[in-house]
């Protein structure tokens, strides 16, 4: 398979030939990383694997790229222990993790990559990517973007300032993305406004935080008793296509731009 000509390629779809052949500097190895865990009574245990995948599918639909980019196999079980209380969730200790995020980039390096891009669809975990991009950079000479879904979005999408502050996990945000990307997976007779108990705190404890600069150790059923907060009864599929594919514009950017970059080293 040649590797010199640019487009995406699944990493699993090479021999290792192909990649003897030598891997051209300007290629961008591409790790998704994500969780199975509890979404509330109307989502499923793997959101976050399912809209990683579909916002990395978006990026690859936007066709013209330059240079060829090596789709690693997601990595769908993460750190989840904040959901540890509700049936269903897969968490992994944060060292194993850690070991095996690092252990994948380091084969990527062995390979010949130089440059690699993790997207975390998984906010519990942000942490740990940030060890890992610095770990493989000391260990390995791998210069390491991090991008995490929802911070691709940016302000490209307005979901409201009370949403996007406390609709943190299993509101508008991501049921309107499930409606978009796998709407026969949603239980859409349960989809309800799921308020955050840190919108009542704040009022007496304006310094701390569920979720900022301050932010408290919380876990899911602290938040709200189902596990999760926003307001989903408002979650629309034309909303999430335009969530998914914004985050994917901004994903296909970090791409490119990577491929042109020098490296740190």
């Amino acid at each position: 398979m040649d590797l010199h000509t640019p487009r995406w390629i699944d990493w699993e779809h090479l021999t290792t030939a192909d990649l003897a052949d030598g891997v051209p500097d300007r290629a961008v190895a591409l790790l998704p990383v994500a969780a199975v865990e509890q979404h509330g009574p109307h989502l499923p245990l793997g959101t976050d694997a399912i809209l990683t995948d579909a916002v990395v599918a978006a990026a690859r639909a936007k066709g013209a790229t330059a240079a060829t980019v090596l789709r690693l196999p997601t990595q769908r079980v993460g750190l989840s222990p904040e959901h540890l209380a509700f049936p269903g969730t897969l968490s992994l200790e944060a060292e194993t993790v850690i070991a095996a995020w690092t252990a994948i980039g380091a084969s990527a390096a062995r390979a010949g990559l130089r440059k690699l891009v993790i997207l975390n669809g998984h906010g519990g975990q942000t942490g740990l990517v940030d060890v890992v991009a610095t770990r493989l950079r000391v260990d390995h000479g791998l210069t390491v973007a991090r991008a995490t879904t929802f911070r691709l979005l940016g302000d490209a999408v307005d979901l409201g300032a009370e949403e996007e502050r406390y609709g943190l996990h299993g509101g508008m945000l991501e049921t309107s993305m499930m409606l978009a990307a796998a709407p026969e997976l949603v239980r859409q007779a349960a989809m309800a406004d799921f308020a955050s108990r840190a919108q009542a705190w704040e009022k007496d404890f304006a310094a701390l935080e569920g979720e900022g600069a301050t932010g408290l150790g919380w876990m899911a059923q602290d938040l709200n008793p189902a596990g999760v907060t926003g307001n989903a009864a408002a979650a629309t599929a034309e909303l999430g296509h335009r969530i998914i594919d914004a985050m994917a514009t901004r994903l296909a950017a970090v791409i490119e731009d990577l491929s042109g970059f020098g490296g740190l080293a």
